[in-house]
């Protein structure tokens, strides 16, 4: 008979979409299968089909069998081997470890933990993220991230040698005889990336009006003298973390608003950036943003149905996730040493354009680590 425990944590998910078993497990695995965490210890029961590889390369203290503990579940509860399935595989740990509650995350399967409470097991959601430590990179987490900043760097810099090798012909851009599209455009960035070991998805590649939709993807033909926003955020394929980094490139000759736009907001990153250390809170890292802002004339305000201006947060925290704690908004709290955020800030205003320039960093105890590196030369004759 195992140990008593007073808590049980489950995670039913597959790794190649968790962060937390991920984080957890350090193995990727395509299917959903179960995670136990108990006593200070974790173990995974996964079906012949990933056993030997998930014994090898994992950070579990154990591995289970699947087939073989279906059986024993079968046994213990005197049902079929069909009537087995995950509820049952559950039911089964905590009885073994005679376990009072039951903690789950926050995105655990809505079926499975309703057949828990069926069962009579007392659950309770678990924080989000799973394993909070995950918002403090280690230094070889934080060398992993710069390695997906590297893959993004190198899509951002094919995008400025395509986009300085297209020529003006009219309203349109043109590159190797063809009119040069976002999604064209996008299809470059990517395959970068992946020379890089790093894929990246829904790359954003969005010029004039498009641009000021900040999650706008981009469409169409890219047009001469308007700002062009490229938002490059890979995952790197062998461990995993992402990489995020922006910039924003005007084909052409740009006029005087667009020039104060851009400078504005490289000031306003410049400002953020030397507000990040240890102890200042996100909420004070954005508001330095915003004062740059507010002081070059730049408002954000409502015009019927649409926002402009800075209209999202200065930044969030980069990992497993490419959205994850800490946030850098206007409620958001303390920073600590070994967090790594993104600073982005953008203004949009439809009758100059949109500009986005983003940077990741590891606060430190005095400021902050720069994990990504690329130029800010943004207007390309």
């Amino acid at each position: 008979m195992k140990s008593k425990s007073s808590l049980i944590r489950f995670l039913y998910a597959a790794s190649e979409q968790s962060a937390d078993l991920f984080y957890l497990s350090g193995v990727f695995v395509p299917d959903s299968y179960l995670s136990v965490l108990i006593n200070g210890r974790a173990f995974a029961v996964v079906s012949r089909l990933e056993f030997s590889r998930v014994k090898a390369q994992s950070k579990y203290d154990e591995v289970f069998l699947l087939e073989a503990v279906r059986a024993e579940v079968a046994k213990t509860f005197k049902i079929s081997l069909a009537a087995v399935g995950p509820v049952e595989l559950m039911r089964y740990f905590a009885k073994q470890y005679k376990a009072r509650m039951v903690e789950v995350p926050e995105d655990f399967p809505a079926a499975y933990y309703a057949g828990l409470q069926a069962v009579g097991l007392k659950l309770q959601i678990g924080s989000s993220p799973f394993f909070p430590e995950r918002s403090r990179k280690t230094d070889l987490e934080a060398a992993a991230i710069r390695q997906g900043n590297a893959a993004s760097a190198a899509g951002i810099r094919a995008a400025e040698r395509v986009l300085r090798a297209s020529k003006i012909v009219g309203k349109r851009l043109i590159f190797e005889g063809a009119a040069l599209t976002s999604q064209r455009l996008r299809i470059i960035i990517d395959q970068a990336c992946l020379a890089k070991g790093a894929v990246a998805l829904n790359t954003i590649v969005a010029g004039g009006l498009q641009a000021c939709d900040p999650h706008e993807g981009g469409h169409g033909p890219l047009r001469p003298n308007e700002l062009i926003i490229v938002d490059v955020f890979p995952r790197v394929q062998k461990t995993g973390y992402h990489g995020d980094m922006t910039r924003t490139f005007l084909k052409g000759k740009a006029d005087d608003s667009q020039r104060a736009l851009v400078h504005a907001v490289r000031d306003a990153q410049s400002a953020a950036l030397a507000k990040v250390k240890s102890g200042v809170s996100g909420a004070s890292v954005h508001k330095a943003a915003e004062r740059v802002f507010r002081l070059r004339g730049f408002p954000t305000e409502r015009r019927g149905d649409q926002f402009v201006g800075f209209i999202h947060s200065t930044g969030h925290g980069l990992g497993l996730d490419i959205h994850e704690e800490p946030r850098v908004s206007t409620a958001a709290g303390r920073l600590r040493k070994g967090n790594v955020i993104t600073i982005e800030p953008g203004l949009y205003y439809p009758e100059i354009g949109g500009c986005r320039i983003e940077d990741v960093v590891r606060v430190t105890r005095d400021g902050c680590e720069m994990l990504s590196s690329l130029h800010y030369r943004w207007e390309l004759k």
